[in-house]
């Protein structure tokens, strides 16, 4: 996992499923995030045959005021810019299938690399717009 961090403040993680089983640090459950965030991401190696009691979650109020954003990249590539909370490029990433990569704080743009790219994106809602949601980090608006 590498984590993009600004004063002291993880703002981006990527994971990459490749890199972490073939170092074997993939045994059962891995999280993403901490439990302070909204968006809460983890990957978790289940055996054949493992079943989990049902379940459904309890309502309960949780308020947030931002966005928070993962991805998990099925098909292709995806060439990602990582910005911090000023709007300076951090780094750049490649992310290939099987990698995940959460936003918490900061920006970033994708370019897709490969025809038939798949991404899933899973945000934090509701979503009100692009007004009221996001700020371009670019001179185009």
């Amino acid at each position: 996992m590498k984590h993009y961090i600004q004063n002291e403040k993880v703002l981006h993680t990527i994971y990459r499923m490749h890199e972490e089983e073939s170092s074997g640090k993939l045994e059962s459950r891995v999280d993403f995030t901490s439990e302070d965030k909204f968006l809460q991401v983890a990957a978790i190696k289940i055996p054949n045959q493992k079943s989990f009691r049902p379940h459904q979650h309890i309502t309960c109020k949780r308020e947030t005021d931002m966005t928070q954003e993962s991805w998990v990249i099925m098909r292709g590539r995806i060439d990602v810019v990582l910005y911090d909370e000023e709007g300076q490029i951090m780094g750049e990433e490649i992310l290939r299938e099987g990698d995940c990569m959460v936003t918490f704080y900061g920006g970033h743009s994708f370019k897709c690399m490969e025809e038939n790219t798949l991404v899933y994106e899973f945000k934090t809602g509701p979503y009100f717009g692009r007004e009221a949601d996001k700020v371009f980090l670019d001179e185009e608006n």
